[in-house]
């Protein structure tokens, strides 16, 4: 136990000691902790609102055209269907949906590790910048109203 915190002791005094150098300070800033840390509520709120209605107004413009592609696409399928252009085999397509939901239920039981270290990570980050991430929140339901 003497020997962990005397290693620990030696890495925290090499981290301050790397802080002091320039290149550190050029890289990362004087402060390199969380946002809390560096920057005013005001700025914070401000940058995570500003990138978060540039998220939601993205997201609203690129789901609209994904929505139209698709609902013009099956569209035209049905048309072309009923004037005789194509034919679908309707018992196919059945067979092949519940051969595809078979195979989900069956994966939807394991969720990956990738998954959860990405939802612990994720929640950490919030957790860290809770001013930020209210900001970007709003942000983002401002932007899909707009």
């Amino acid at each position: 136990q003497e020997l962990e915190e005397e290693i620990y002791d030696k890495v925290v005094d090499l981290t301050e000691y790397a802080k002091r150098q320039r290149w550190w300070n050029g890289l990362f800033g004087k402060n390199s902790g969380p946002l809390a840390e560096k920057y005013s509520v005001a700025t914070q709120l401000a940058v995570g609102g500003l990138s978060g209605w540039c998220a939601g107004y993205l997201f609203q413009k690129v789901g609209k055209v994904a929505a139209t592609s698709v609902g013009g696409g099956l569209l035209l399928l049905q048309i072309a269907n009923n004037s005789g252009y194509i034919q679908v085999d309707w018992k196919r397509v059945e067979k092949d949906v519940n051969k595809a939901k078979k195979q989900l239920k069956k994966g939807t039981n394991k969720a990956g590790p990738e998954i959860n270290t990405f939802v612990e990570k994720s929640t950490e980050f919030v957790k860290k910048n809770i001013v930020v991430t209210s900001g970007f929140i709003g942000g983002f339901l401002l932007g899909l109203a707009s």
